[in-house]
């Protein structure tokens, strides 16, 4: 008897009528939630080295969508964007800039990406990973913003780890 896989990527298992799991079909009517796109996105930063963090608020006051750093102190941030219409409503995206070295939009498979900034890093995303498909250009952050930046995630961490850690924070 043959080894049973799990679904493909972007596969939703559907059950039949007596509740069995059947063959995977695509899930055509639902939008990747940014959830699993960010979760998708952590999993390939962190093959390539980074550290990875979800939702981070950075000293502008605006929040991240996912952030990265690697062991030279080198960030990345993502901002994930799951629908035309989630792109077209949100603009603060070139805020994010000075926060970090490389830059980043991450969309599902089928998203239109001409309606993209070619100057900005393009990862297609799925909650299972996530390819690179145009390099995000290298802008390097200033000095006192690194290390700003850098103290400040290493706070968040530990603060996150903590409460995981001890529920009662």
């Amino acid at each position: 008897m043959g080894r049973q896989t799990g679904p493909e990527p972007g596969q939703l298992l559907r059950s039949n009528a007596r509740g069995k799991l059947s063959d995977p079909m695509p899930d055509l009517t639902l939008p990747v939630s940014a959830d699993l796109l960010a979760r998708g996105i952590c999993r390939a930063v962190e093959d390539l080295g980074y550290a990875a963090m979800t939702e981070f608020p950075l000293g502008n006051g605006r929040r991240v969508d996912v952030i990265a750093v690697d062991g030279g102190g080198g960030t990345l941030i993502v901002e994930i964007k799951s629908s035309v219409a989630d792109f077209r409503a949100d603009r603060k995206w070139a805020e994010y800039l000075p926060y970090c070295d490389l830059f980043y939009f991450a969309v599902p498979d089928g998203f239109p990406r001409q309606l993209l900034p070619e100057e900005c890093g393009l990862m297609v995303a799925d909650g299972y990973g996530a390819a690179i498909l145009r390099p995000a250009p290298h802008r390097p952050m200033h000095a006192n913003r690194r290390r700003a930046l850098t103290l400040r995630l290493a706070l968040t961490a530990s603060q996150r780890l903590r409460r995981v850690l001890d529920p009662r924070i």
